[in-house]
């Protein structure tokens, strides 16, 4: 992947966060283990539970999939920088990392795009719901998400080798993004701006169109349920997914659609930290706290842990019980004799 003119170098320094590091360290890393534990957590409930088998519960064990790999792209080796007295990143590590961000964030967009699609059908065709979105049709979609996330990456890191970093080679941020590296650019940097507008406004331009349509379709037919419940139902399923797509779509808009600039460097960094770390923690409490199915399984599951771990105690005092008893006995035996 090192191909291009680039000889004079060979390396980037991810300038980050300067001040406050080892706060900042664990402040990150506690929010890297919330994520782990929450997207593990998910992952191994719709596994182990019938119950969640569902076409639903199936792009939601994907998301927390990809919002492990998402985060731990970028989180890993910033908390590893923290520690160290600079955050360096070979030419080959950045346009790598560069890479599977892409690959990752693009996939992440078309599933939430799927997800959208998952309730669309579950709310406008009930009847049809189980037969639409079958187990193969399931696979595909999430297959065709994951060669989308491919080529776009590939296009944008292919545009990126072309360019000829002469300068400077200080990143201002904390992980390798287009942005910043066209800043330091010694090449003319329009084609790749062009590039990556193109893709990034068309992912962002046709998931807005795609979800717009699909909720308004779904409003629609929400309004034209009679009763009460069902429609609070209805509307429980969606605004979950709604907070997910607003946090995400929010994030990736201001980060490539703000313009260059040194300033604008330093602003995107707090986007990104959303983009990058604090979206992926909140997915699966967003969606394990309003999906009703999640949450009873959830419950069931923990009563079930502690029902295990409170026989395990009991089974445990009466054996102590029961030793202690039959010693009691022995000490009176020998004594009678």
């Amino acid at each position: 992947m090192a191909g291009g003119n680039h000889s004079s170098v060979t390396k980037f320094v991810l300038l980050g966060f300067t001040d406050l590091q080892e706060l900042l360290f664990v402040i990150f890393l506690l929010i890297y283990i919330t994520m782990l534990v929450g997207s593990l957590g998910v992952i191994v409930l719709i596994r182990t539970n019938s119950q969640l088998h569902v076409p639903m519960c199936f792009f939601l064990r994907h998301l927390s999939f990809l919002d492990i790999c998402y985060s731990s792209s970028i989180t890993l080796k910033l908390m590893s920088g923290l520690l160290a007295e600079r955050n360096v990143l070979s030419f080959n590590g950045c346009i790598t990392q560069l890479f599977f961000f892409a690959v990752l964030g693009t996939r992440e967009a078309i599933l939430l795009i799927l997800m959208v699609y998952d309730r669309y059908v579950a709310i406008r065709e009930p009847l049809r719901y189980l037969a639409a979105m079958s187990h193969g049709v399931r696979v595909q979609l999430v297959v065709g998400s994951y060669a989308a996330g491919s080529l776009n990456a590939l296009m944008c890191t292919s545009a990126l080798l072309r360019l000829s970093f002469c300068g400077l080679n200080l990143v201002n941020n904390f992980y390798c993004e287009i942005p910043p590296l066209l800043l330091l650019s010694c090449s003319n940097t329009q084609l790749n701006e062009m590039v990556m507008a193109a893709c990034v406004g068309f992912i962002i331009t046709t998931s807005a169109l795609a979800i717009v349509v699909s909720y308004a379709c779904i409003l629609l037919t929400i309004w034209s349920i009679c009763s009460a419940e069902g429609r609070h139902k209805a509307f429980s399923t969606c605004t979950s997914h709604l907070m997910a797509v607003a946090l995400f779509y929010g994030s990736a808009a201001f980060l490539y659609f703000h313009p260059f600039s040194r300033r604008a460097e330093d602003q995107g960094k707090t986007a990104s930290i959303f983009h990058t770390m604090v979206t992926p923690m909140l997915n699966p409490f967003i969606y394990s706290l309003r999906n009703k199915e999640v949450r009873s399984t959830l419950r069931r599951a923990t009563n079930k842990l502690l029902s295990c771990k409170y026989s395990h105690r009991s089974r445990s005092n009466q054996a102590e019980a029961d030793i202690t008893c039959h010693s009691g006995v022995s000490r009176r035996n020998k004594a009678d004799t």
